[in-house]
């Protein structure tokens, strides 16, 4: 048997997956828990064990990963029936890589610390392309003995962990941040893309240009692919930018600071999700524009 911990992983979407997937090929005896029996049929093809709920799960692991959706599915999988604390043993870690409020983040840790679990608050990036290389860059604090029983776990998904020291809530507000960066970075290609078509340029053309001048981002270039292959699968949705773009502006209400660029990619987000299109890719923020003026977009994707 192996001398690493087993590592459990609760959410099995695109990005729980790839974290599973890559702690198995790292030799790490990886157990999962899922809502869903295809994703849990996928892990067990992929040589992981499945566990029943996140209680069971605590009873095999030392390490658990908590990637899902939101902080309410959060607290479930760690406090609700069956829940991880029920189970899992002092002196275990989670690691809480859900994009949720800073204050969630504190209020999480200190009630598994009262039960001797240690936290780290350890939001990621990298998007399912980065789970599945275990490439994600993870944003994380925590005490450092959490981050060196986790190490093994950590080394086989991230490419870069930063430390941000040991107090929770850290990592969750500089993921915020990220977060802020990538909402208005999508919602401002978005927008460029639609002015170009509309104003009669070869979309192609123009994401070539761009995409190799000033006006560039990585989501520019990362994200408009998909808006000229008329694929809107989701790899990561409009309603999760509904979501974490909101958690932005209550955060900087919380402090005090006016973030007029994300509230008006909010917006944009959430006239998207109201148009029905909340589980498409979040490049289909396009689509608010399309119905609007009435281009067609490339390849014929519906309006």
């Amino acid at each position: 048997m192996s001398t690493v911990d087993a590592v459990g992983v609760i959410g099995l979407g695109s990005m729980g997956m790839g974290v599973a997937k890559s702690l198995i090929r790292a030799g790490i005896e990886t157990w999962g828990v899922d809502v869903r029996d295809a994703a849990l049929l996928e892990l067990e093809e992929a040589g992981g064990k499945v566990a029943s709920s996140p209680a069971e799960l605590g009873r095999h692991v030392e390490t658990v990963i908590v990637l899902v959706i939101n902080a309410n599915q959060t607290q479930a999988a760690l406090f609700g029936e069956a829940g991880l604390a029920s189970t899992l043993a002092a002196g275990s870690v989670v690691v809480a890589s859900a994009t949720v409020p800073a204050d969630v983040a504190i209020q999480i840790g200190q009630h598994l610390a009262e039960q001797g679990i240690d936290m780290i608050d350890g939001p990621v990036s990298g998007g399912a392309v980065g789970a599945n290389a275990g490439e994600l860059s993870l944003m994380a604090s925590g005490p450092d003995h959490a981050f060196d029983k986790a190490a093994p776990a950590l080394q086989a998904i991230a490419k870069t962990v930063y430390r941000l020291g040991p107090t929770h809530g850290t990592g969750s507000t500089v993921k915020t941040i990220n977060q802020l960066l990538a909402g208005v970075h999508i919602a401002a290609a978005a927008e460029a893309m639609a002015l170009g078509i509309q104003a009669g340029i070869d979309p192609r053309t123009l994401y070539e240009v761009i995409s190799n001048s000033a006006g560039a981002s990585w989501m520019f270039n990362n994200r408009v692919p998909h808006i000229l292959d008329g694929d809107y699968t989701p790899r990561s949705a409009v309603d999760i930018f509904v979501k974490d773009l909101g958690i932005v502006l209550e955060t900087g209400k919380r402090v005090t600071l006016p973030l007029p660029l994300t509230a008006s990619a909010h917006q944009q987000f959430l006239a998207a999700a109201a148009a029905g299109l909340g589980r498409e890719d979040d490049s289909a923020v396009i689509k608010v524009f399309q119905k609007l003026a009435g281009f067609e977009l490339p390849r014929g994707t519906e309006g």
